[in-house]
């Protein structure tokens, strides 16, 4: 079942257009990872499609399941089901992980969120991603570790429970060992009512998270869709063939 039908997307900052006419599918339980060299537009999508308020849509449609979310502001696109990892994620002094999370969920989903029920549920769900739920009273980020802060955002991305997730470079700045313990507890969430885009420059990711559809983003364009093999065509030869 189609989740996201993005059609002819056109998108710019400063009357500078990055975004060429972006067309891209992506039906419920599906993973879709889209590559590409430096300054091809792959974190412009990702901030269009949340609602950065720096981008202009110039033309185009972005649609969640019918519902045009390029006419929603940033909280409504999150209340339909749309998720964002950061690349870099902001530290929040003052701000413990528990009460952020417990006040997003509650945003997200409508729902009062009551604590003892809240604390039970998100110790359970960073047992199963390898979190230690002494993380709990830490405030948000603040002197965590480039692995700590991604898993965080896993973390994030398991209690708000997306339609739509939405990891732009989450692999930038971990090690080899991050890398692995990330992408394997974004493996644990996948399910058959929810999506991924993952924005990734680093083949080897996909080691862990085998993608159904790869998509090579060139010059504000996406100008090839295949599978792992376009993976493996990239490791050997790089996007050089795909900017001619």
């Amino acid at each position: 079942m189609e989740l996201l039908k993005i059609k002819n997307l056109h998108a710019g900052v400063e009357e500078k257009e990055i975004l060429k006419g972006i067309d891209l599918e992506i039906n419920k339980g599906e993973i879709h990872v889209i590559m590409g060299p430096n300054g091809a537009g792959k974190s412009t999508l990702a901030s269009v499609l949340v609602g950065h308020p720096n981008y202009e849509v110039t033309s185009g449609e972005a649609l969640l399941e019918g519902e045009d979310i390029l006419e929603l502001s940033v909280d409504k696109r999150a209340r339909a089901g749309i998720f964002l990892s950061f690349q870099y994620p902001e530290e929040i002094p003052g701000l413990t992980l528990e009460d952020f999370l417990r006040s997003a969920k509650e945003a997200v989903s409508g729902e009062k969120q009551y604590f003892t029920r809240f604390h039970k549920y998100l110790v359970k769900t960073m047992e199963k991603l390898n979190i230690d739920p002494s993380y709990c009273d830490r405030h948000l980020n603040v002197g965590y570790s480039g692995g700590e802060k991604k898993k965080n955002e896993i973390l994030q991305m398991a209690v708000l429970e997306p339609k739509l997730a939405i990891l732009d470079e989450t692999d930038s700045g971990l090690d080899r060992d991050a890398t692995k313990i990330v992408f394997e507890g974004l493996r644990s969430l996948k399910n058959e009512n929810s999506s991924m885009l993952i924005i990734t420059h680093y083949d080897k990711v996909l080691e862990y998270l085998k993608p159904d559809f790869v998509h090579i983003l060139v010059n504000g364009k996406i100008v090839k869709t295949g599978g792992m093999e376009l993976i493996k065509y990239i490791e050997e030869n790089g996007f050089e063939s795909f900017k001619k």
